[in-house]
């Protein structure tokens, strides 16, 4: 069975032409899919990485950052292997807006020091530290609503690592590991499972960002040395940096509290001074600091909507938004109406009284994260689920033994199905087309003969890591009904059925 997924997401566009030096692919993953090249990236701040290259993904299309981790002994290696599993499986099934993609990982224990291979996302965007650090050269003011935005984004993504069971510790929050994109949109990255830094070389040398990291770090490692580190980086973007702190080097205590008092607003600086707490146990939680005053808003009836049209938009018509639509809608006709029970008149709202809205820019901003819900039960993470499977071992080169199967952890959200019979031919093609629940599309095509059975089939789907477990049943079920089909017709070319999946 051969797979043509449609998962797509935009290139990055390149500023200039690659040297051939560069783009030279020194290595691949066993599947092939990933593909190392030279040129090194700086997206590289996780605790304990040794190396981060540039990398291909040649399924999707689009650059990705390939992630070494050097373990000095390989008695230290087996000894921490089945933690780093555990770790990076949990890591992979992580899906939030506002937190770089981790894709795939693997193991490489044939080499003199073993590795452990990681893919993630990768930013073409600055990070918010250098943002910063332009903002201030053009003199620009640094807008209370942007502050706000930005805080809410980080504390979503923290909040939905701090639920995980146990909770995610990110460990390495600064700003040089927070990323803003052109429309506003911040990722946090560099998730740092603590895994990767019992044997493996320490980050503490790095003495930049040491005020970034809470006093109680070493003795007590819990969910609050991050909102410290969110602390500290709230009172960098609030201030454009900490005062006096110009050259990069160490930041005393007392530059700090210079930096907090200098804050204006009353309410921002109650805020900070809050995370930044010594005594860890008196700092908020993440979910907390969404409901500080300085933050939290009533959430518009237009974000409300947007939310649940984004939700939903895998059973609504993808032109809802269009302008074609909406130019068929006339000034006087009413776009709402308010109905009081106690007799009065309705209050209607025509479409003509509605301010002008960007809906196609506002839809797309919401499905990507800027503008997160924090008021109503936050997105939690899936459960911890077990691998039935190690990692794959992997060698310095592509491998000549296949893979072994990966598990499709997302589940499908409406499916389809249509058999179509060859001219020529004794067997028929059977296309499938699955909605994941990521908002991501996936289609399998494969010839079969009418002796094939579905439950076989959909077992096969379940094997490759195409679809997860729990789907196998129901889409069994909709070949069998289709297959079936076909046969009394005896065309092969019945129309697909569609399957919404609860």
């Amino acid at each position: 069975m051969t797979e043509a997924d449609q998962e797509s997401h935009p290139p990055k566009t390149d500023s200039g032409d690659e040297s051939d030096e560069e783009s030279e692919v020194l290595e691949e993953s066993p599947c092939g899919r990933w593909q190392k090249r030279r040129e090194e990236v700086e997206q590289r701040d996780v605790p304990g990485i040794d190396n981060a290259f540039l990398a291909m993904d040649t399924e999707e299309g689009v650059e990705v950052v390939w992630n070494e981790v050097q373990f000095s002994e390989k008695r230290d290696f087996k000894a921490q292997q089945d933690k780093i599993r555990r770790v990076f499986d949990n890591l992979i099934q992580l899906d939030h807006p506002n937190i770089i993609k981790f894709h795939k990982y693997w193991t490489d224990s044939k080499s003199e020091k073993p590795r452990v291979i990681f893919i993630t996302e990768y930013m073409s965007s600055g990070s918010l530290k250098q943002f910063l650090k332009k903002t201030k050269k053009n003199n620009k003011p640094f807008l209370l609503k942007a502050w706000k935005r930005w805080c809410t984004q980080i504390l979503s993504a923290l909040s939905y690592l701090h639920s995980c069971d146990p909770p995610i510790i990110h460990g390495n929050l600064t700003c040089d590991t927070i990323f803003i994109q052109h429309n506003g949109l911040i990722k946090i990255g560099s998730v740092a499972p603590d895994a990767i830094h019992t044997h493996v070389k320490t980050y503490r040398d790095d003495l930049k960002n040491m005020h970034c990291i809470s006093p109680e770090y070493g003795r007590s490692v819990t969910v609050y040395v991050d909102i410290y580190s969110f602390g500290m980086c709230a009172l960098e973007m609030a201030a454009l940096g900490i005062q006096g702190s110009d050259n990069g080097n160490h930041i005393t205590p007392e530059a700090i509290q210079k930096t907090l008092e200098s804050i204006e607003n009353p309410l921002q600086k109650d805020f900070l001074s809050k995370c930044i707490q010594t005594d860890h146990l008196k700092r908020p939680s993440a979910r907390q600091l969404l409901f500080h005053p300085v933050l939290f808003e009533v959430h518009t009836l237009k974000l409300l909507t947007a939310h649940a049209f984004v939700r939903n938009s895998s059973i609504l018509p993808e032109n809802l938004a269009d302008e074609t639509h909406l130019s068929k809608m006339g000034p006087n006709q009413v776009m709402l109406e308010i109905i009081h029970k106690d007799g009065r008149d309705p209050v209607q709202t025509k479409y003509s009284e509605a301010p002008a809205l960007d809906i196609e820019k506002f839809l797309e901003d919401v499905k990507n994260g800027i503008h997160p819900l924090t008021a109503f039960a936050m997105p939690r993470p899936p459960p911890s689920r077990p691998r039935a499977i190690t990692p794959e071992l992997a060698e310095s080169v592509k491998s000549e033994t296949p893979e072994p199967i990966d598990i499709e952890t997302r589940m499908v959200t409406s499916m389809s199905c249509s058999v179509r019979k060859g001219e020529d031919s004794p067997s028929v093609q059977l296309t499938l087309t699955f909605r994941m629940d990521d908002k991501m599309n996936r289609q399998l095509q494969c010839d079969i003969s009418y002796e094939d059975n579905s439950n076989t089939l959909a077992e096969e789907l379940v094997h490759y890591g195409f679809i997860n477990e729990l789907d196998r049943d129901k889409v069994a079920a909709m070949i069998e009904e289709q297959v079936q089909g076909s046969m009394v017709n005896g065309t092969g070319g019945n129309p697909p059925i569609v399957q919404p999946v609860a």
